[in-house]
């Protein structure tokens, strides 16, 4: 067990919860990068895979929590841009009802 791993992971793992927030309290995916939001679950991944597999101790449960809340805040983008797309539909289809 690293002293630096652990303060990596508590660094970057404390923005998810902000990001989070912001994600849910907007209702807008605008300024988030799903692609950016993808790789750094990979990332997460490999670092658990890597302590199953070679050097299992406690801090894989800080790469698991911040897993986790990076795959909530990509939930919570999908949901965001299927709620956009989905009132786009609807302000289209009221202004085309009301042009006839």
């Amino acid at each position: 067990m690293s002293i630096f791993e652990i303060v990596m992971l508590v660094a970057f793992g404390s923005a998810w919860p902000f990001s989070i927030y912001r994600s849910w309290k907007s209702r807008s995916s605008r300024g988030k990068s799903i692609v950016f939001l993808w790789i750094i679950l990979a990332g997460y991944m490999a670092g658990v895979t890597h302590k199953l597999v070679y050097n299992y101790d406690r801090v894989i449960f800080l790469y698991i929590i911040n897993f986790t809340m990076v795959a909530v805040d990509i939930v919570l983008y999908y949901y965001n841009s299927f709620t956009e797309i989905k009132q786009c539909g609807e302000a289209v289809t009221e202004t085309d009802s009301f042009n006839q």
